[in-house]
């Protein structure tokens, strides 16, 4: 295969993925077809399966990429120059709002979005869901430390703990913004976020 084969093949790939969690975070996975994605897509039904093997495939490879994706935006915040951990932290819980729309997250709330509905369908994308969260709060978990350490927030239990817990409250804010459409469980949560890490003034 050439280097520009091969370009062309992994372009198509991030295509299809690209327009799959567009479309899937809007409606879900179980109600879009493929035909819907590769019509959006402009991208033949023969070569979907040329890259993935199944709907199920896909799902598992579009969450990889979701994740690969946010994990890489998260380290960028949680290492931004000039800033308390207490602070980098904060700005991620601001961004989570800010991304997290109850109205159009242009694809950026798929593990919110498809969460419960795929892990009861399928084991490869519940895995990749798995190991997607445990990256989040492992990350939020050394950066706790790393603020203990710096002197900018204390906490009343073990990081990892509060670091699942807090990951654990901002999911279900977001499911809560959904239902009643409006923002205010993110203010509850971002409160509750507060109380549970002590900042230093």
């Amino acid at each position: 295969m050439t280097t520009a084969t091969q370009h062309h093949n992994n372009d198509v790939r991030e295509h299809i993925l690209e327009t799959g969690q567009r479309i899937m975070a809007g409606k879900g996975f179980s109600a879009v077809g493929l035909n819907e994605i590769l019509k959006d897509a402009g991208v033949p039904k023969g070569s979907f399966y040329h890259y993935f093997g199944s709907k199920e495939a896909f799902g598992a490879a579009m969450l990889e990429r979701y994740f690969d994706d946010y994990l890489a935006q998260l380290d960028s915040t949680l290492s931004q120059p000039g800033l308390k951990m207490s602070q980098r932290l904060m700005n991620y819980w601001q961004q989570w709002q800010e991304s997290q729309s109850f109205y159009d997250c242009q694809g950026k709330c798929l593990a919110v979005k498809l969460g419960a509905e795929v892990a009861d369908l399928s084991d490869s994308m519940r895995l990749t869901l798995q190991a997607g969260t445990s990256g989040i709060i492992s990350r939020l978990a050394h950066a706790l430390e790393s603020g203990i350490a710096e002197g900018s927030l204390t906490l009343d239990d073990e990081p990892a703990r509060v670091a699942e817990s807090l990951y654990q409250l901002w999911v279900g804010a977001s499911i809560m913004v959904k239902i009643v459409r409006n923002t205010g469980p993110f203010d509850s949560a971002m409160s509750m976020t507060q109380q549970i890490i002590h900042t230093a003034p």
